[in-house]
């Protein structure tokens, strides 16, 4: 299986500069968990990193940052690991084990971003696969018992 088919497409980006309040309150409004921070632009800007809902929990409130005047900056990830399309979910895995992510970024092969795959994504892809391979197991149980 690659991240091609699990990936989700439509990812939410935030300046590094908004308040922590503004990236709770766009996660809460977009029912994500990670925006994708990017560098003060009119434009967008380049990535800068990501920053998760645990993020603004763990780095932001644990350390008393105030969300109204703290910045999407001082709680992100910097950086993002990430893997090309085609890349397979096993690969994706073992770098998310490797760098402790739970999230990674997906880019066309000329660098531009696909979309965003995450831990969750992977998981339910694997239920739907093995939901799919006990479907079958238990059709093959049932005929096995009709012929007897």
């Amino acid at each position: 299986m690659k991240v091609d088919g699990i990936l989700t497409p439509a990812v939410i980006r935030i300046e590094r500069s908004a308040s922590l309040e503004a990236a709770a309150r766009l996660m809460k409004e977009r029912h994500v968990g990670a925006l994708l921070v990017t560098e003060d632009s009119p434009h967008g800007g380049r990535f800068a990193g990501i920053v998760t809902d645990r993020d603004i929990v763990l780095k932001g409130v644990a350390e008393n940052l105030a969300p109204r005047s703290s910045c999407v900056a001082q709680a992100m990830t910097p950086g993002t690991a990430s893997v090309e399309l085609g890349t397979e979910v096993s690969d994706a895995l073992k770098l998310m084990r490797s760098r402790g992510v739970r999230r990674l970024l997906v880019t066309q092969a000329d660098g531009r971003l696909a979309g965003l795959v995450s831990l969750d994504d992977i998981v339910d892809a694997l239920g739907h696969e093995l939901a799919g391979l006990s479907g079958i197991l238990r059709s093959e149980l049932e005929r096995e018992m009709a012929r007897t």
